[in-house]
């Protein structure tokens, strides 16, 4: 037997097998940004695919970039450890904590596009995707997850075990906050403050992207979770597989409960089944779930994922009509309220019981996030929008981004001014898509539709 076997604790299994499962698990995270690829592409019009796709590859290879070299050490100088990212003694475990931290503030990240959709410069999102890499999101974790300052000040840490109000909360606030300083798409709302509804060009996309995101979603929550878990000096200390049941549990009765929650309440308000509620009402119980799926009852489960669900319907017509901010792709009822929901219900539905320690503790959590978030987000798009950098300009909007910001087409075969020839000799009248409706080239009429077209409360 070769020598070396015999000098393997079983220890170091553990750790070799910890070791390969967050590598794993953050391979499966990040492809969840092909699941944020197809949701948003699915959601914005035709004419603006090309530039969401884009948006989505450089969120990945800037934001990385920008957390690799100034975010991680960000994160932990804020934590109370120094300016620290280096491998230092143990360049392996480094390596894959930093790439496990590195996905997660991507996904927070991304986010952002999907509620800036169809008007934000190229180069304003960009500036801010490095900005919240390297600096917003790296002082919410260094806040939370890095340092200790809740159990020191309020006696009890803030409970967020994957990400519901630190990811994906932030996320939500900050796509938000940056629609409402950029303001609506041309058309969205009409002189007297009525709504227009503009449909995505794809629902197939948009379905497609939620069920991979879902599929990603195990690996943000369970992969959290360490098989083993070891003690100071090395040796196992037992397996985890209590928590990764638990966890697997209510990851999946809260993304259930979120799908329905969501088509109740669209059903008790239009008397329809609206789809992508059904679909973001799934991604909003999980995102309600995330943050205390390893503590909650499974009954808390249901019912946070339920409320996360139902949620969705009711604040989205609350930011879009109430608030009048275009939201394109329901950025924050889905990861904003529904990580503040989640948050804040875990005192209630916690495996231990109810406290108010624990109560205090969430709110001003989610509190601290949200108001940082909000500030730094205002910040840099407001000093964009005053430069003249943070929009296209009307002419490049209703040409489309694809075209003015890329110069490409993602539907080629429906350009304006396509002619064809018809069979009885005649030719064919020309077809152009202005969004996800084809209509004829010479057709005055809108694609757009009031929201009395689609039902009776103006819900899409």
């Amino acid at each position: 037997m070769d020598p070396i076997f015999l000098q393997v604790t079983v220890g170091d299994v553990a750790s070799a097998v910890n070791f390969t499962w967050i590598l794993v698990v953050s391979f499966l995270i990040f492809f969840m940004h092909a699941g944020f690829a197809m949701l948003e592409a699915g959601q914005v019009r035709s004419k603006n695919v090309a530039n969401q796709l884009t948006k989505n590859l450089l969120t990945w290879s800037i934001g990385v970039m920008a957390f690799f070299l100034i975010g991680a050490g960000v994160s932990s100088l804020v934590g109370g450890s120094g300016f620290a990212w280096t491998p230092g003694s143990d360049p392996s475990s480094w390596a894959s904590s930093w790439l496990y931290g590195a996905v997660f503030a991507m996904t927070a990240a991304t986010i952002v596009s999907g509620a800036v959709a169809g008007r934000a410069k190229l180069r304003a999102y960009v500036t801010y995707t490095f900005l919240l890499a390297a600096v917003i999101y790296p002082v919410v974790t260094g806040i939370t997850w890095s340092g200790t300052y809740f159990a020191e000040f309020l006696g009890t840490g803030f409970q967020d075990f994957a990400g519901g109000m630190i990811v994906h909360g932030m996320g939500g606030i900050a796509g938000l906050t940056a629609a409402w300083v950029l303001g609506p798409r041309i058309d969205r709302y009409n002189s007297d403050g009525s709504v227009n509804v503009i449909p995505g060009h794809s629902l197939t996309f948009a379905v497609l992207g939620t069920l991979i995101l879902a599929f990603g979603w195990y690996g943000f929550n369970v992969g959290t979770a360490a098989i083993f878990t070891t003690a100071a000096d090395g040796s196992i200390a037992g397996f985890n597989g209590a928590i990764l049941g638990r966890v697997a549990l209510t990851t999946t009765l809260a993304m259930a409960m979120g799908a329905i929650g969501a088509a109740a309440v669209a059903l008790a308000k239009t008397g329809k089944v609206d789809t992508l509620y059904v679909a973001n009402g799934l991604l909003a119980g999980l995102v309600g779930i995330t943050g205390i799926t390893n503590a909650v009852t499974w009954w808390g489960a249901v019912l946070v994922g339920g409320l996360a669900g139902a949620q969705l319907p009711i604040v989205f017509s609350f930011v879009e009509k109430r608030l009048k901010i275009d939201d394109v792709c329901a950025v924050f009822p889905v990861h904003g309220s529904a990580g503040v929901l989640g948050s804040l219900a875990f005192p209630f539905v916690a495996v231990g019981g109810f406290s108010v320690d624990a109560l205090i503790s969430q709110v001003a959590g989610v509190a601290v996030i949200g108001v940082w978030t909000v500030v730094a987000t205002a910040l840099v798009f407001g000093v964009l929008k005053a430069l003249g950098q943070a929009r296209v300009s009307e002419s490049h909007e209703r040409e489309g981004l694809d075209i003015a910001e890329h110069g490409v087409e993602s539907y080629p075969e429906f350009s304006l001014g396509d002619d064809a020839t018809m069979t009885d000799g005649g030719t064919a009248p020309a077809y152009k898509t202005d969004g996800g409706i084809v209509s004829r080239a010479n057709d005055s009429s809108s694609d757009l539709r009031s929201e009395g077209d689609y039902d009776n409360d103006g819900e899409n």
